[in-house]
């Protein structure tokens, strides 16, 4: 196993630069835009569509507009998408630039997440292609177990 080599990074993003990357896509700064990625800013994991909701004021918005706004800023990459398995989509906020390459350990009691350093060696993803005559190969992976907290 090696270390991820991406950019992924979790160091909170200041809004403006938030706010700055919708409009030079010529998008508006909406109110729900705006809570919507403060509730992302201030989760280092990824999130459902409800957890988005359950974050934000009362009122702020409603659960569709949440729902458009994830898959406009996916569309823009703001945003990356994870799957665990559960039929939830979940959603990380993206720095500029950082292509998201990263793992996760999945906690299938609690739902925690923990996130995944290693990354498997490039030589194996090489390997793959060529012995089944693909190229361009990169690969996504999740893995799943009962954290400490949920064993005792």
């Amino acid at each position: 196993m090696k270390t991820c080599t991406s950019r992924h990074s979790h160091e909170k993003q200041a809004m403006p630069a938030l706010t700055d990357r919708l409009r030079r896509q010529s998008h508006k700064i909406t109110g729900p835009r705006a809570a919507i990625l403060e509730v992302l800013r201030a989760h280092p994991h990824p999130l459902t569509n409800k957890e988005i909701f359950s974050g934000l004021p009362k009122g702020q918005c409603d659960l569709a507009t949440i729902y458009r706004s994830m898959h406009l800023l996916e569309k823009m990459g703001m945003v990356k998408r994870f799957d665990f398995g559960d039929g939830a989509a979940r959603f990380e906020l993206m720095k500029e630039g950082d292509d998201g390459h990263h793992h996760h350990l999945v906690c299938t009691k609690c739902s925690g997440v923990v996130e995944i350093e290693e990354c498997f060696p490039e030589k194996i993803e090489v390997e793959i292609a060529a012995k089944n005559g693909f190229k361009s190969v990169t690969h996504k992976l999740e893995f799943f177990g009962i954290c400490p907290d949920c064993q005792r």
